[in-house]
């Protein structure tokens, strides 16, 4: 595979993870460009796969839409994301806590299963 058709693979990977985490926290590419300091037509073509990103873009992307970085390029979950679950989970009451644990059990034993 040439490296130009892998970048345009991985440009398209990545811009399916953005947009994907966008429309999951209900957001429009107006709000995440006005969250990420970016223009809408630059959050349009990185969704699109029409564009590379700078990194400090990919960061301000990363933010806004509250994953890491390293998500947005690989699909993988890192320490970081796992982080920023923990910090969504300290919000919580300690019974709703135990709901999310609850369902996190659930899902653990079910996809065990496959």
């Amino acid at each position: 595979m040439k490296d130009t058709d892998f970048s345009s693979i991985c440009l398209s990977e990545i811009g399916e993870r953005i947009s994907e985490r966008r429309k999951k926290l209900g957001m429009t590419q107006e709000a995440l460009a006005e969250t990420a300091d970016l223009t809408t037509q630059f959050v349009s073509y990185a969704e699109s796969g029409k564009r590379a990103m700078r990194p400090e873009n990919l960061l301000k992307i990363s933010v806004a839409l509250g994953v890491s970085a390293d998500y947005l390029l690989t699909g993988d979950i890192v320490d970081k994301d796992l982080l920023l679950i923990s910090e969504k989970l300290r919000k919580l009451s300690p019974s709703q806590l135990r709901i999310i644990e609850s369902i996190a059990d659930e899902c653990t034993e079910l996809f065990g299963k496959q």
